[in-house]
């Protein structure tokens, strides 16, 4: 039999592996917030004869206009997408009309938004209280549907701190991308890593069940192997469930426009890392518990004795 749960500290170990570059780069560059949350406008277009300008020269168009410090980057061949500060209706067709002179129309406008600061402000606000709420949530309903096991808090704690390793790889992994390929945090950015705490949750979830009936079935088995062989159990459904959601993405990722790459790029990651750490980390984390595996940590072995 597979002995995950004794090698639970080579998986925490990847874990940090995994998780510290990220926190490296949110911490050096941060995460580059879309319009979403920060306000401002966002224009995306599309050249009809085929061939879109360089982005540099279309950041030197909206500087004519007095438009400071625009984001613009290919939408494939044809498309351009500029993130800017507010601009009016008026402003746009201006941009428009000196578009389609400098460069060459006709263009086909795609897409439109404009957000004003305090809405920006708010949609943060109520991001971060989206996934707090989960988190409580989460908690709150674990620990009531194990309440006729021992220490039915454990395995809440556990299922949210696997959630939380999920969305530090997301975060981390999304602060990389923003800094090299220019991606921005929007709202679409929010709704995957909602559903990839969805994700992670349910997988632990199916762990702990069959912890709880082996506890049943096996009651004189000690309990780090009961952990281990509720593990094996559930292995081949955890992975083989994964794996259809992820195919699934990987032809969404190879085959989809480039307005979804973004968002499926995300839900890729995120349920992968889902995955991971809901068999490699959740449930060990109940063995770490329950033998308090802390109170060893720092305190330094014995010296043998010499011959």
């Amino acid at each position: 039999m597979l002995n995950i749960v004794g090698r639970r500290y080579w998986y925490f170990g990847f874990s940090l592996l995994v998780i510290i570059p990220g926190l490296i780069a949110l911490i050096l560059w941060g995460l580059p917030l879309a319009i979403d949350f920060t306000g401002g406008s966002l224009l995306e277009v599309r050249f009809l004869s085929g061939d879109a300008p360089p982005p540099a020269d279309v950041v030197a168009l909206y500087q004519e206009f007095n438009i400071g410090d625009p984001i613009v980057q290919s939408a494939g061949e044809d498309g351009i997408l500029a993130r800017s500060k507010e601009i009016d209706d008026e402003i746009k067709y201006e941009l428009l009309d000196e578009m389609e002179a400098r460069f060459g129309g006709p263009i086909e406008e795609l897409r439109f938004e404009s957000v004003g600061p305090s809405v920006g402000a708010e949609v943060a606000e109520r991001a971060a209280g989206a996934v707090g709420l989960a988190a409580i949530g989460i908690l709150g309903y674990i620990t009531w549907a194990f309440r006729k096991v021992p220490n039915a808090f454990r395995y809440g704690f556990a299922a949210i701190l696997a959630m939380l390793h999920d969305v530090a790889v997301v975060v981390g992994v999304e602060a990389i991308l923003g800094h090299f390929l220019g991606w921005e945090v929007d709202a679409l950015f929010l709704t995957a890593l909602l559903t990839v705490i969805g994700f992670s949750v349910h997988d632990s979830i199916v762990v702990f069940d069959r912890i709880r009936e082996n506890q049943r079935t096996y009651r004189r088995l000690d309990y780090e192997t009961l952990v281990n062989h509720s593990i094996v159990q559930t292995l081949d459904r955890s992975i083989n469930t994964q794996l259809t959601v992820m195919l699934t993405l990987l032809a969404l990722l190879l085959l989809g426009g480039v307005t979804t790459r973004h968002f499926v790029t995300i839900l890729l990651i995120g349920v992968l890392s889902g995955t991971y750490s809901s068999i490699f980390n959740a449930a060990p984390i109940l063995v770490v518990w329950e033998n308090r595996e802390w109170r060893q940590w720092f305190r330094r072995k014995p010296a043998r004795a010499s011959g």
